[in-house]
């Protein structure tokens, strides 16, 4: 054990092991649910790098952990200073393959929402549609369709087959307000 604790605390790989101690707390708070990796962006340094397209934890961390075992293991065979710079070309490369791999597999956007329904079209499928009562078939922009709450302020007549305008989401009751399609068109 003394062998690996004196390697660990040697130069290079003594540069890295504060780092990796703090990408290894990081990540076991993560777990614990305190804190977000989906946080913060990847910076322009990291974009220019060709680093960018994942939360910033993420290739920091790659690089971190590639960049200690490379110096770890370098500085066994090689002169400290060629281990180190080894270290840093081999850890970027290999966080550079990582990253274009794991941002195939991201999720690309935002997570779709009820609130992307307001402002378009529905067909009303109740009888009517009252303040406390009806549904709707909406369409989403990628052509699937739900069937929506619905609820209208006024008193206009809203039944089967009327095409009416989501205009609002009320997240406390999960319903859309309506309109009539001719009434939400009129000039004004």
């Amino acid at each position: 054990m003394d062998g690996f604790v004196g390697a660990v605390l040697s130069f290079p790989t003594v540069l890295f092991t504060p780092l990796l101690i703090l990408v290894i707390g990081f990540w076991i708070v993560v777990i614990a649910g305190g804190a977000d990796p989906d946080a913060g962006d990847s910076g322009d340094l990291l974009s220019f790098a060709g680093l960018g397209g994942l939360p910033v934890s993420v290739p920091v961390s790659l690089l971190v952990l590639f960049a200690w075992f490379g110096s770890l293991s370098g500085a066994e065979f090689l002169p400290v200073w060629v281990a180190l710079g080894l270290a840093l070309v081999v850890a970027w490369i290999l966080t550079r393959l990582a990253v274009v791999v794991l941002r195939r597999f991201a999720p690309v956007g935002t997570d779709p929402s009820r609130t992307d329904f307001v402002g378009r079209t529905c067909v009303i499928r109740t009888g009517r549609v009252t303040s406390t009562f009806g549904q709707a078939e909406v369409h989403a922009e990628d052509g699937s369709s739900a069937i929506v709450q619905v609820r209208q302020a006024g008193d206009d007549d809203l039944h089967a087959g009327t095409v009416a305008v989501l205009y609002d989401f009320d997240p406390k009751g999960e319903f859309f307000w309506v309109v009539p399609a001719d009434i939400a068109t009129k000039d004004v």
